[in-house]
């Protein structure tokens, strides 16, 4: 091998300069949820009339200047993906509000209200999209979103629980979006007292559960106390 070819072959192998040319992933994964954001945020004004379309991702690169193989590079599956970030985005515009507030002097239920309720004003003015993305969104991001409002507030269930609290506080959810998007009251007020009573219902829950059990406890005590003089005789 000659001189030149083996400067040639150091120059693309050495390992410096391959280090330099990596950029670390959680910038890569920043700038590639910042391109994800900015195509949903174009996105946002098309989804109203041409909803969660490859068309609406399209007006989006000509309203960015960008070109729409851009869109591959952050999304596999386009359509369904943008309407999972929709929700992520959401999610993220949601925790930034709970950010500026003092969650830990408030109780668990003043904590998911406020969660719930700033959810929805942080889609304030994207209400149609919304609409548009509730049958097209899947499963998994309604949980993600009521599985971070629990952990937000504080929740460290690891029993049934776990499950039993989001799978509540999901319908709480899911109807208090659906009553939001037709409240036509000033500032939502009526939303927030529909709110407001779906969480009562659900914070009603553990006590009718208890009560159920100390019934039931009081109903088996005497018959397991029967059994217990059977078997002594």
């Amino acid at each position: 091998m000659s001189m030149n070819s083996l400067k040639y072959r150091n120059k693309i192998f050495h390992p410096i300069q391959t280090i330099k040319t990596v950029e670390p992933m959680d910038n890569m994964d920043k700038k590639r949820q910042e391109l994800k954001d900015k195509l949903l945020e174009a996105s946002l004004p098309h989804i109203i009339f041409d909803g969660w379309s490859m068309k609406s991702l399209q007006a989006a690169t000509s309203d960015l200047g960008i070109k729409e193989g851009m869109i591959y590079t952050v999304f596999v599956d386009p359509e369904s993906e943008l309407v999972e970030h929709f929700s992520d985005w959401a999610d993220r515009r949601m925790i930034a509000r709970l950010d500026k507030i003092d969650l830990e002097s408030m109780k668990i239920r003043e904590r998911i209200t406020i969660a719930v309720r700033m959810r929805l004003e942080g889609l304030s003015g994207h209400e149609e999209a919304l609409r548009r993305s509730i049958f097209k969104s899947s499963p998994r991001c309604l949980y993600k979103t009521v599985d971070l409002i629990w952990r937000r507030a504080g929740d460290k269930a690891v029993d049934f629980n776990f499950y039993s609290k989001r799978a509540l506080l999901a319908t709480v959810l899911s109807s208090t979006t659906l009553y939001w998007l037709d409240d036509k009251s000033e500032n939502h007020a009526k939303t927030w007292e529909f709110l407001d009573r779906r969480i009562s219902d659900v914070m009603k829950i553990p006590k009718l559960k208890a009560n159920f059990r100390k019934v039931v406890d009081r109903m088996l005590t005497p018959i397991a106390k029967k059994g217990r003089a059977c078997k002594a005789t």
